[in-house]
C-alpha cells in the first residue's frame, strides 16, 4: 500500500510558501513561492512585475504579482512551470540543511500537498477527508507533491552516492 506525507500551508517546510532563504544565479529568495512568481514574471519578459515580486515580503502578494504577469500566455507556463518549481524547490532545500533533512525523513512515501482548494498543485482535499489515502480519488493532480518527491529522490540518490565514495 502507497504510504504518502501530507502537507499544506506555510507552516510546511514542504509548502511553497514556506519561510526559506536561498540564492539563485546572485538573486536572494526568500520562499519557493517568490521564485516560482519572479521566474513568470521573467519568462514573460515582464521585468517590472519580477522587480515588484522581488521587493515583495509576502508570498500572498508575491502570488497576487505572479497573477498579473504582462504576456502570459498558458501553454508556455504548462511547458515551463514544473520545471521552475523543481528549480526553485532544489535551490530552498539544498541550502537550507534542516529543511533537507525534513525532505529525506519522508523516504519511503509520495508527498501530497493536501490543499482542498488546489486541484493542479494539489490534490483537491484536505488531509482530513478520507479520499485522500487512495490517488484514484484525489481531485488534483498534485504537481507539488509529484515534483518533491522526485526532487528527494534525485537529491537522496545523490546523497547515498557521496556517501559509499
Amino acid at each position: 500500500m502507497e504510504k504518502f506525507t501530507f502537507f499544506w500551508r506555510t507552516a510546511s517546510p514542504f509548502s511553497q510558501w514556506h519561510k526559506a532563504d536561498f540564492t539563485v544565479n546572485g538573486v536572494h529568495y526568500t520562499s519557493a513561492e517568490q521564485y516560482m512568481m519572479h521566474q513568470k514574471a521573467l519568462l514573460f519578459g515582464d521585468q517590472i512585475t519580477a522587480d515588484k515580486i522581488l521587493k515583495a515580503s509576502s508570498a500572498s502578494v508575491q502570488k497576487k504579482l505572479g497573477r498579473q504577469v504582462a504576456g502570459f500566455d498558458q501553454t508556455v507556463w504548462e511547458a515551463e512551470c514544473k520545471r521552475i518549481v523543481y528549480e526553485g524547490n532544489e535551490a530552498k532545500f539544498t541550502q537550507n540543511e534542516q529543511l533537507l533533512t525534513m525532505l529525506l525523513a519522508t523516504r519511503g512515501t509520495t508527498l501530497v500537498e493536501a490543499s482542498p482548494d488546489d486541484r493542479i498543485w494539489g490534490v483537491g482535499l484536505a488531509e482530513e477527508d478520507p479520499r485522500i489515502r487512495n490517488r484514484r480519488t484525489w481531485r488534483g493532480t498534485n504537481w507539488l507533491g509529484e515534483i518533491l518527491t522526485r526532487l528527494r529522490e534525485n537529491i537522496g540518490s545523490d546523497e547515498d552516492e557521496r556517501a559509499t565514495t
